[in-house]
């Protein structure tokens, strides 16, 4: 099995453990329709198209959602939340130039936006504008240093670059920000081990192990570290 395939898997697996509670899909369908109900009787209603928006989101109904954004921002192009999660619905559909343009208006309207600064960066990276990428996430960094998920996003487009020396340093610095987040340890071990730094990698798969991640499932990573 392809190597990268297996990365993800554990680390959706990890993002599974540290979960409080599953959301049951039968509920958010009961959620939905009850939305969408309501929506029939107030159709101008913003409120409520949010509502069923989000709903969509959660069960990955990309195209409906964008439905409920657009008709959104036919009637208010300035709001904030439909812009952003427009961008966000727009690249999963991998409409990357339109996600762009929603995260650049919302830009404009709230220079400062977090989420939007961080959602454009991830987007150049994904839509290979690489420089672009990694002076947005530069920007960012310097603007949030206390941020972990900014060091960790610059870490992964530094690993994608084949910037290794520069991604473990950079996970290394989310880490001290969130010391436990069994995601960064594994992407750092999976670093040091190609960069034959084993004794490390294998005390960042030790302490996912400590957090409950069956040793099973990391194998392939302490077998190359023998």
């Amino acid at each position: 099995m392809n190597k990268k395939i297996i990365l993800s898997a554990v680390i959706a697996m990890l993002s599974i453990v540290s979960l409080h509670a599953q959301e049951d899909n039968a509920a958010l369908r009961d959620s939905l329709s009850h939305a969408t109900e309501q929506l029939s009787f107030h159709p101008d209603s913003i409120d409520l198209r949010l509502r069923k928006a989000s709903w969509n989101l959660r069960l990955e109904q990309w195209s409906y959602a964008k439905n409920e954004y657009d008709a959104v921002l036919s009637q208010n192009p300035s709001n904030v939340a439909a812009l952003y999660f427009r961008a966000f619905v727009n690249e999963k559909l991998h409409r990357f130039n339109f996600a762009r343009v929603d995260y650049e208006n919302l830009l404009r309207l709230v220079p400062g936006h977090f989420e939007a600064r961080l959602g454009l960066a991830l987007l150049n990276q994904k839509d290979k504008h690489y420089t672009e990428a990694l002076d947005d996430i530069n920007a960012l960094a310097t603007a949030h240093p206390d941020s972990a998920i900014v060091w960790a996003a610059r870490a992964g487009m530094e690993y994608e670059q084949g910037m290794l020396d520069l991604a473990e340093y950079d996970y290394t610095q989310a880490l001290n920000l969130d010391i436990n987040n069994g995601d960064y340890l594994l992407c750092r071990a999976d670093i040091r081990i190609k960069l034959q730094k084993f004794d490390l990698a294998r005390q960042d798969l030790d302490a996912i192990v400590r957090q409950g991640t069956p040793r099973l499932a990391l194998k392939e990573w302490y077998d190359q570290c023998r």
